[in-house]
């Protein structure tokens, strides 16, 4: 699990915040801190799917699943424990 935040994490660090991601803590709301906007959960959608095979419903596109680290890596865990693991991911 360490390894799927880390990499979610420098994600997040080299597309919304320019390499800088020593203030952002894991539970911090993309949204709320303006770190992300609607565009935003696009590219983190299709990195999902293009990273770890995940695909991402229009219902799924919820705060609860894509507004942090922690929320991106539980969402990745539950889809994994649903359909297996996903390609690439130790």
């Amino acid at each position: 699990m360490n390894e799927l935040k880390t990499e979610v994490r420098q994600f997040i660090a080299e597309n919304f915040l320019f390499g800088q991601d020593e203030h952002l803590a894991d539970d911090s709301s993309f949204l709320t801190n303006g770190i992300v906007d609607s565009t935003g959960v696009l590219q983190i959608v299709a990195f999902l799917g293009e990273r770890f095979a995940v695909a991402v419903s229009d219902q799924e596109l919820v705060p609860e699943n894509l507004d942090s680290i922690d929320a991106i890596v539980a969402f990745i865990a539950r889809k994994r424990g649903a359909h297996g693991r996903a390609p690439g991911v130790e």
